[in-house]
């Protein structure tokens, strides 16, 4: 586990649970981005909560990290999920920092918050010289969280079946931004 309980100025940061899944269903409801993330759409909301947050909980045990619950602080809410990802991108090992907020959070600056956090962990722990968003080219909502997040469009590729773009941002780029 690389992340225990954390908090940013808004929200709660935890690692997830299978008891986060009912709350999970939701993302998968009348959510427009689902297309942009590879995912079967065939399966029904419940199974694909179940089987999301059981994908996070192996990547913990593997010590490849995952996704962790974001919890509004004022509220209590479960409103998405945040974290770093290992992820294999032509033949290399990288970081990524991913983000999924639920639908009724969307536009509050929830992804962004998150993805900052997360970006600065990896870089103050020296988890990485380098850190990716990996982003359906339809995705501009996302395309915009990375770019506040301090990243830059560095390449088009074909990842998981989408054409994807490939945000970067460096540990060197980063030392600048916290300047």
């Amino acid at each position: 586990m690389y992340i225990e309980e954390n908090e940013t100025k808004r929200l709660k940061i935890r690692p997830l649970r299978m008891s986060d899944a009912p709350g999970w269903e939701r993302f998968f409801e009348n959510n427009n981005s689902l297309h942009y993330l590879g995912i079967d759409l065939t399966l029904d909301h419940k199974t694909q909560a179940k089987k999301w947050i059981e994908s996070q909980l192996k990547r913990y045990k593997e010590n490849r990290f995952g996704h962790c619950a974001l919890i509004d602080k004022k509220t209590n809410c479960f409103i998405g999920q945040c974290g770093l990802l290992t992820q294999e991108i032509e033949d290399k090992k990288e970081i990524e920092v991913g983000y999924h907020i639920l639908p009724e959070f969307w536009g509050n600056g929830y992804a962004t918050e998150a993805a900052n956090f997360f970006r600065d962990f990896a870089f103050k722990n020296d988890l990485t010289d380098s850190i990716i968003s990996v982003i359906d080219i339809r995705n501009t909502a996302s395309q915009n969280v990375a770019k506040k997040n301090g990243m830059k469009n560095t390449r088009q590729i074909k990842c998981y079946g989408l054409d994807v773009y490939i945000y970067r941002i460096t540990k060197e780029e980063w030392n600048k931004l916290e300047k």
